[in-house]
């Protein structure tokens, strides 16, 4: 976690407008910013050893992992290149997850984000990842304008690899132990897409 980020006069050029972090409703999920009534819940989900196996998190506290979380609050913008935001998975009331879009560039030929995805362990197999990752890339391309969709995975997690590969993504590279996958649009849906609120 980046304590001191670049100064945003510093930091170059901008998107025509700033996003907010949306709120989108799919068929059976909510993704919208983290709260911090979520903390004892994201404490299960970052302590969980599935989900740190495929990260570069340490091992936090209590103590820790909320300020983690408060850390997560603050992303709820994208402007400029290396601007994030975290939106909690939600089913049913229930904190599941998170998915991240990560701004990478924003010049208008080249405009590409990375997106990322964990889940609880108790959530796994119902097709939440691919639900709540769906909706994201959707607003990436429709609202962001990206041209390109990133998704850096471990090689050793042959669940995102898998979810990757279901949501259209093509594998480019493996380097230095990361596969990296690209996406030029959203999935095709089965499914109504998500909506806004």
């Amino acid at each position: 976690m980046n304590l001191f980020p670049r100064p945003r006069l510093i930091r170059g050029s901008a998107l025509e407008r700033a996003i907010s972090a949306p709120t989108l409703h799919t068929q059976r999920l909510v993704l919208r910013p983290h709260r911090m009534d979520d903390a004892q819940r994201w404490q299960e989900i970052e302590s969980s050893p599935d989900v740190r196996a495929y990260t570069s998190w340490p091992k936090r506290t209590a103590a820790e992992s909320r300020t983690h979380l408060k850390h997560r609050t603050k992303h709820v913008e994208l402007k400029q290149a290396d601007d994030f935001l975290a939106l909690a998975i939600e089913h049913d009331g229930k904190l599941v997850g998170d998915v991240g879009l990560h701004l990478r560039s924003v010049s208008p030929s080249t405009r590409f984000a990375e997106i990322s995805w964990i889940l609880h362990p108790d959530s796994y197999g119902h097709g939440y990842a691919a639900e709540a990752a769906t909706a994201v890339m959707e607003f990436a391309f429709a609202e962001v304008q990206i041209r390109w969709l990133v998704a850096i995975v471990d090689p050793a997690n042959a669940a995102s690899i898998t979810l990757a590969s279901r949501l259209g993504f093509t594998q480019l590279d493996n380097v230095e132990g990361a596969l990296t996958f690209v996406a030029s649009g959203p999935p095709a849906r089965r499914q109504k897409p998500y909506r806004a609120s």
